[in-house]
């Protein structure tokens, strides 16, 4: 169990947490979202120790193990396996003991000891580990220094993950990975046997892999059961509720503040308006919920239409070298208005194929036919370095609009989705999502018939991708997507290719399907929805037994919502009758009468709707499946 409790942070003078308070049941996975810039990665640090709150604690029981992917990537000479190997230290350490240990009762207790954390089948689970990461069995015998620092993550995600840790704690987990490794990522994290906290923008891993919410906002932490989609809607129906209450509260206040105003200097009322002054004070005002609203992505439209196909491919083959090619013998067309999401595991020739059709790369051999005036655009994460970093947003695109005003080009910038504050700002003081938007929106900037996106999502909250999801779907171009992000290829993706052995092809399932194929696990889905359909009868008919059985509570749960509807009509009429400041002149007996049974009729009410509850909770607990 991880206990929060009153806790507050401040990092460089800026409070993030204010006095607040969690508790994680062990077993828990848990999913904590928030803007970017709220807190979370520092209450990650908090968590570990590695940061000293300015109140309350953190506590966990003795002995937890605490897990988290290693800010360095490994870039040793060891292979990959043994990398991992060593991550168990308890394994490692029994294994060098042994080599020493003379005592025998000590060398049977190593024995003994290694085979209740069943060291000797660690190398499989490590090797299944690196397979699910996306190495194969040559990949996991390379030494961690011959792959670039992106793989070299997945390492030290893998590493942590064979330790298995009571509390795993993983910070954007996704961002290194492709769409495979997020399948795989999403299906482990949810069997996982301890506890995780994951701090992720990603709506299908937040939705598959965890069974709870934190929400870090106004600094303050909330628990919720269930996944992100879940979350967000008994979100926006507390909200909805907050804001009826504040509107009601404000209603009274206001009719309160009238009485006190027109009868606080008549001495007949001079109690009576003392005592709405006393009511005023104590009535603890309801906040609004805040407005986080996020700002929208604009990508501007073509400035002329190309007729389709826009381009055709016949038997295109690609590589960086002659002779070489990395795709072979590609046979594809691309039209106006297509949405196509490129599948395949890393290294496969995605960003390959997007170099190719945005003029990068020429064709080894083959054919490519391009549609006259058209013009392509790509956004990929790797030129968030292009920026110049001691460039404000403004600056970058006033060289693309040398000669317009200065409005104008402020205004360009806001359709970046950039605050005014941040226009002025450099770009290597920009955030992640800020410095994203910045250069999506330079890369769109001459209105492309072809966008390209490769991973555009790593360093935008769950909000943004959101706004980032209708500005695709508004834009009237095509558009090619490159994305780990399961949920925007669903919500933007017509057609799916898969990039796999050197080819390009059209993939005919959905992505569901593709995640059967990637990760092996969800079984013939064909099958399933036929023993669904086989056994639907029978539990309608156990379903019916059940709620036979239940009907007298269930028509006891209806007489009693009945007499609620009753009471709380009376109480409304009632209070209707007290707000009348003119009762109180004109007949101050009925006023009392009305107010005594005001309150006798809201203790019955209170009771009869704990009785509802208990019964409701009987009745949902007797007739579920």
């Amino acid at each position: 169990m991880l206990i929060i409790n009153d806790l507050s942070l401040r990092v460089a003078g800026r409070l993030l947490l204010d006095h607040a308070s969690l508790t994680l049941p062990a077993g828990t996975k848990a999913g904590l979202v928030g803007r970017n810039g709220t807190g979370k990665t520092t209450l990650f640090k908090a968590i570990t120790g590695d940061l000293s709150s300015e109140s309350g604690s953190v506590s966990y029981p003795k002995n937890t193990r605490i897990g988290q992917v290693a800010q360095e990537a490994p870039g040793t000479e060891d292979p990959l396996i043994e990398i991992v190997l060593k991550a168990d230290l308890e394994r490692t350490a029994l294994f060098e003991e042994e080599k020493t240990a003379t005592d025998p009762n000590r060398i049977a207790d190593i024995h003994m000891r290694l085979a209740d954390i069943d060291a000797h089948s660690a190398e499989a689970r490590a090797a299944t580990i690196l397979a699910g990461l996306g190495f194969d069995d040559e990949a996991q015998r390379r030494p961690a220094s011959s792959f670039s620092g992106g793989w070299r993550m997945r390492v030290a995600l893998a590493a942590v993950l064979f330790a298995e840790p009571d509390l795993l704690l993983l910070d954007e987990p996704t961002n290194y990975l492709d769409l495979e490794g997020t399948l795989w990522l999403e299906n482990y994290v949810s069997k996982y046997p301890h506890t995780v906290l994951l701090i992720s923008h990603d709506r299908d891993l937040l939705n598959r892999a965890v069974n709870s919410i934190v929400h870090l906002d106004q600094k303050k932490l909330t628990f919720w059961r269930g996944g992100y989609d879940q979350f967000e809607r008994q979100r926006a129906e507390q909200a909805e509720l907050q804001e009826k209450g504040r509107v009601k509260q404000e209603a009274a206040r206001k009719h309160l503040q009238s009485f006190v105003d027109r009868f606080r200097a008549k001495a007949s009322k001079a109690r009576q308006a003392q005592s709405r002054i006393k009511a005023l004070e104590k009535m603890k005002p309801i906040a609004a919920m805040a407005d986080d609203s996020v700002r929208p992505f604009s990508f501007p439209e073509p400035v002329k239409t190309v007729a389709s196909p826009i381009v055709a491919l016949d038997k295109v083959s690609v590589g960086y070298q002659p002779g070489a090619p990395i795709l072979k013998k590609m046979t594809l067309r691309i039209d106006a208005d297509d949405r196509i999401a490129l599948l395949g595991a890393n290294g496969n020739g995605k960003s390959t194929f997007a170099k190719l059709l945005s003029g990068r790369l020429k064709t080894d051999t083959g054919n490519m036919t391009i549609a006259p005036g058209l013009k392509v655009s790509i956004f990929a994460q790797h030129q968030l370095d292009d920026l110049r970093p001691d460039e404000n947003a403004y600056e970058h695109v006033r060289r693309l609009m040398p000669d317009a005003p200065e409005s104008k080009v402020r205004a360009r910038v806001a359709q970046f989705g950039l605050a005014t504050e941040k226009m002025n700002t450099p770009a290597k003081d920009l955030s992640g999502g800020e410095k994203a938007r910045l250069l999506m929106g330079l890369a769109a900037f001459d209105g492309p018939n072809l966008f390209i996106l490769d991973e555009p999502t790593n360093h935008l909250d769950i909000d943004s991708r959101e706004a980032l999801i209708h500005a695709l779907n508004d834009f009237p171009g095509a558009v090619i997507l490159i994305s780990h992000d399961r949920h925007l290829l669903e919500a933007t993706a017509d057609r799916l290719w898969l990039v796999k052995d050197g080819a390009v092809n059209p993939y005919d399932g959905d992505l569901e399907d593709y995640k059967t194929l990637v990760t092996g696990v969800s079984g013939d889905r064909r099958e399933k929805r036929e023993a669904e359909k086989a056994s639907k009868a029978d539990r309608r008919r156990e379903a019916a037994t059940r709620r036979a059985a239940m009907e007298p509570l269930a028509k006891e749960i209806r007489a009693t919502e009945g007499l609620m509807d009753r009471l709380r009509k009376r109480i409304d009429t009632i209070e209707d009758e007290l707000a009348n400041p003119a009762l109180y002149e004109k007949d101050p007996i009925k006023a009392t009468r009305l107010a005594k049974e005001r309150s006798e009729l809201s203790g019955q009410l209170a009771a009869h709707e704990e009785r509802w509850l208990t019964m409701s909770t009987e009745y949902e607990e007797g007739t579920a499946e």
